[in-house]
């Protein structure tokens, strides 16, 4: 099975960035061939039905598979970006972190209204960069058809800020 898979791939690096956290690191994934084109094929197949037009992937590691998906499927990439690094006119949204707060923005003219997006990002963890992705999709007057993570870390509840009824697949669950 592939979550089995995934989950032995994935490094878990304790008190990163700072103590008391477990990171869970991708980059063996993404070192794996095998592993990675198994991972975007299964994120195709669960794509695919849903109708995109782009994948939207969130800085800096939902580039990497949301561009492989995009691409196995035919449609268009769009990035989601830290503040100062999009050159052209952007929409812009903040969203609380444990501590502090943070932006992202996405470039106003690239997504089309009526559009359809499926929104990547690596890990769904309490959910504020998700939720503020989709608030950039819906000022940008997309339908966010669905939300796509490799990792979702439940026990801090991330999903709950997303919108009911959102179709989500997180391909590993802690």
């Amino acid at each position: 099975m592939l979550s089995e898979k995934l989950i032995q791939a994935i490094a878990e690096i304790p008190d990163f960035p700072k103590p008391g956290i477990s990171f869970k690191d991708i980059t063996p994934i993404l070192a794996s061939p095998t592993l990675s084109a198994e991972l975007v094929d299964n994120m195709a197949a669960w794509a695919a039905p849903l109708k995109p037009d782009f994948i939207v992937g969130i800085e800096s590691r939902g580039f990497m598979l949301g561009f492989a998906l995009a691409q196995k499927l035919g449609v268009g990439f769009i990035p989601v970006r830290k503040p100062g690094k999009l050159p052209r006119e952007v929409y812009s949204e903040d969203y609380d972190l444990e501590y502090g707060s943070a932006t992202v923005q996405i470039h106003k003219e690239d997504l089309k209204p009526g559009c359809r997006v499926i929104i990547h990002d690596d890990l769904l963890a309490t959910g504020g960069t998700a939720e503020a992705a989709i608030k950039l999709c819906t000022k940008a007057n997309v339908n966010v058809v669905g939300v796509h993570f490799i990792i979702e870390l439940a026990f801090l509840n991330g999903r709950n800020l997303l919108p009911a009824g959102t179709n989500i697949l997180s391909e590993v669950i802690y």
